[in-house]
């Protein structure tokens, strides 16, 4: 459990800019221009197109992504009622919260009015400003009138997250514990502890998914709720029940299926617990202090399945794992309501979700290797990245199957994919990698097989179809890694070099290399012995035909593999030298950095071949290069050092490239704002282009400059290291490189292993 202060927490709020959430602009306003089209008079335009359809506010305005989170402050959090104005850190977490899941804008409102008619036509009147309405912290009864009313006035889907958030996400989580347990849930025992307003939601919509009515006790503060008790709200008469030999919650919970706490912690005893049926489920979701905590529960009995509020424990009912969904899906198709279709529709598909393989960022961000349907995981995550795509996906089509969507979507795929790239979970650039590489999969050698990020890279890439994947290493420990990992290897080819199968093939291999390497004083008995190397016979795989791409360098260090690629693979006709480039993917663009692996002290020769190789890998990712070589120093300002290196590389380059966009030698500010270099530098090659490719002095800069920006720009994708120069595709990865560093590294080694196969073809 995370131990929070209040030191701490003031502190978190108080630090900076106060607050939570910010507003920023979307569009250019550095010039007049700029200004006079934001600003009065182009704004008229807009403001008139609106006027005569109003729909357009979705197409000019940011309607379309821009949610009120509103509350009176009359139920917040455990706290209760106290004030719209004390609310407001809520409502700008809840903010946070839809925009780094959901990537939807928010205002936070807190309108002090507790009288219903006057909060509702507050709101009202504020709503042509919004997609979409949260409300949020409203107490019982008056929040079922509110939102009532609301759904019935407004034109925009409007939810109260306190009931549906809740009631959405913990019927996922009954969904699927009753396929562990086995039962069927038009025939469970449910108890429900608590009458407000997140129970009577979640209650409505157990019974949607087919519990009965007869099946449902439910109890508030006096006990079980009777119909024979005077004074019930119209909400809890829909589950009065008629049975006259329940009153306490003690008796109510025996021999029942389920438990739903809604209500205040340590209620449920350990006793009750074991009064219950076979495998009960309990959902015990009172926070911070659930009706019983989990310790207690699992030592009641071993068969029981739980869950809670928390984060610290299995099984987490969190209604993040709704909300922003819900509305991404609700706001993408201009939706004039949130309606039961569309609820029903993230249960299931968030039921769904958690029946599938697990990324493995989300086991990293837990600690565990091994997240698997059943008891301890019947709900998905908060960190699972495949929340937005399949919950949006699935409430915009009920939206439009259910008839309130203003607009629809065609092609899921491709709008799936946009929710990717919103979020930063994929780019445009990562995706033409994938189809390409899905388009002509390979065989790719993976080094170290007994590597987990390795073998999980390995399994992933086989799962995004975009290779045929060979891993070496010790099968038996291969084999007992992927088990501990929960990985399925079907398909997936084991090479034991130490015991190969395929008879000779170790000699084969040294015979070859050998011969190759005769003049430099190899030796078959030399070369036999390099064959129990996972580098050296990997490698040879690639050389002879056996394999058309090789992936290393988790465990290897950088020296040894480049002296093993020079000897087995050979560098490119024509270049002495070889080198590696990073990607990155960031707001301003895509930029190519060299050489960020290989050379550490180029002299002028090595930066000419790398100015070359990037020229040439650019091309690879069909781009036209704009290459600045940097420097410290600008275009000869310093006439000693690794300045007059890269100046004279620059002469070079543009005396036998007089057509290839290149200059230099120049600092990266220049480099990057080509207004400023062509008022200081009019002369250069590069007047009026944008520069794409940073060819840097030495390995130090460029290592350091793709990993200060890795650290300090969480938006930016970083695609390498990328090889350049090799006759064949040998790619290696840092030893810090992430699951899906790797699969990014391995499309591009299978799209570099096509295009030579073409280029082979043509020969």
């Amino acid at each position: 459990m995370v131990n929070i202060t209040k030191e701490a927490a003031l502190a978190y709020h108080k630090n900076g800019k106060p607050g939570k959430i910010e507003v920023k602009p979307t569009k250019p306003y550095s010039t007049q221009t700029d200004l006079s089209l934001a600003y009065s008079p182009g704004v008229a335009f807009p403001c008139l197109e609106i006027q005569k359809t109003p729909d357009d506010a979705y197409k000019y305005t940011a309607k379309g992504n821009l949610v009120a989170v509103i509350s009176n402050g009359t139920a917040v959090l455990g706290l209760g009622d106290i004030g719209a104005m004390s609310g407001k850190p809520v409502m700008e977490g809840k903010g946070l919260l839809f925009k780094i899941y959901g990537g939807i804008d928010v205002f936070d409102i807190e309108v002090d009015e507790k009288d219903p008619e006057k909060f509702c036509e507050a709101v009202e009147k504020i709503a042509p400003t919004f997609g979409g309405i949260n409300l949020e912290d409203i107490k019982a009864p008056e929040c079922f009138y509110i939102e009532e009313r609301l759904k019935r006035t407004l034109d925009i889907p409007v939810m109260h997250d306190d009931q549906h958030g809740t009631a959405i996400i913990s019927a996922a989580g009954l969904k699927n514990a009753l396929e562990v347990n086995g039962k069927d849930i038009s025939k469970v025992k449910i108890v429900v502890n608590g009458a407000g307003a997140a129970a009577i939601s979640c209650t409505k919509l157990y019974m949607a998914l087919g519990a009965k009515r007869e099946n449902i006790v439910m109890l508030d503060s006096k006990g079980v709720i009777t119909s024979d008790r005077e004074n019930l709200t119209e909400q809890k008469k829909l589950f009065a029940t008629d049975r006259r030999d329940v009153h306490t919650l003690e008796e109510a919970v025996k021999g029942a299926d389920v438990f739903v706490g809604l209500s205040k912690g340590n209620v449920l005893t350990q006793d009750m617990v074991r009064s219950m049926a076979d495998q009960p489920i309990v959902f015990a979701l009172a926070n911070p202090v659930p009706e019983i905590s989990y310790e207690e529960a699992m030592a009641s009995r071993p068969d029981v399945l739980m869950s809670t509020g928390r984060s610290d424990y299995p099984n987490q009912i969190n209604n993040v794992i709704g909300f922003p969904y819900i509305f991404r899906g609700a706001l993408d198709v201009h939706a004039s309501a949130i309606n039961e279709e569309m609820k029903l529709a993230a249960v299931h598909a968030i039921a769904n979700l958690a029946k599938q393989p697990v990324p493995d960022v989300v086991n990293d961000a837990y600690q565990v290797n091994n997240l698997t349907f059943g008891p301890s995981y019947f709900i998905p995550k908060p960190v699972d990245p495949r929340l937005i795509t399949e919950v949006s996906a699935a409430v915009a089509k009920a939206a439009i199957e259910s008839g309130v969507a203003r607009t629809t979507i065609t092609d899921w795929d491709e709008y799936k994919n946009h929710l990717r790239e919103m979020l930063g979970q994929e780019t445009k650039l990562t995706q033409k990698l994938y189809d390409t590489a899905r388009k002509h999969p390979q065989r790719v050698v993976f080094a170290e097989g007994i590597h987990p990020t390795m073998l999980k890279a390995a399994v992933q890439a086989r799962n995004e179809g975009i290779c045929q994947p060979i891993l070496l290493g010790n099968d038996e420990r291969i084999m007992k890694l992927a088990k501990e990992l929960d990985l399925n290897l079907d398909g997936i080819e084991i090479v034991n070099l130490r015991h190969d199968n395929q008879n000779d093939r170790r000699e084969r291999y040294a015979r070859i290399l050998a011969e190759k390497r005769k003049r430099q004083g190899y030796t078959f008995q030399e070369a036999n012995d390099k064959m129990f190397e996972r580098n050296y016979f990997g490698m040879m795989m690639v050389e002879t035909g056996e394999a058309d791409a090789f992936i290393t360098g988790l465990y290897t260090k950088y020296s040894n593999t480049i002296k093993v690629a020079k000897e087995v693979i050979g560098i490119q006709p024509g270049y002495n030298h070889f080198g590696t480039m990073h990607i990155i993917n960031s707001k301003k663009g895509v930029f190519y950095m060299a050489d960020t692996l290989i050379n550490r002290h180029p002299d002028k020769d090595v930066l000419v071949d790398i100015a070359r190789l990037s020229a040439m890998t650019v091309r690879f990712f069909n781009e036209e290069p704009r290459i600045a070589m940097i420097s410290y120093s600008n275009f000869g300002s310093d006439e000693i050092g690794s300045p007059a290196q890269v100046h004279a590389a620059v002469e070079a380059m543009q005396t036998r490239y007089p057509d290839l966009a290149i200059d230099g030698e120049m600092q990266v500010n220049f480099a990057l704002d080509n207004k400023l270099r062509d008022a200081k530098y009019p002369f250069s090659r590069l007047k009026g282009k944008d520069v794409n490719t940073l060819v840097f002095p030495n390995l130090s800069s460029a290592n350091n400059a793709y990993k200060l920006l890795r650290a300090m720009n969480s938006d930016a994708e970083i695609i390498g290291p990328i090889q350049m120069g090799l006759n064949k595709p040998i790619h290696f990865t840092d030893f810090e490189c992430s699951v899906r560093d790797v699969v990014n590294i391995t499309a591009v080694a299978v799209i570099d292993a096509y295009v030579q196969k073409i280029k082979e073809n043509r020969q």
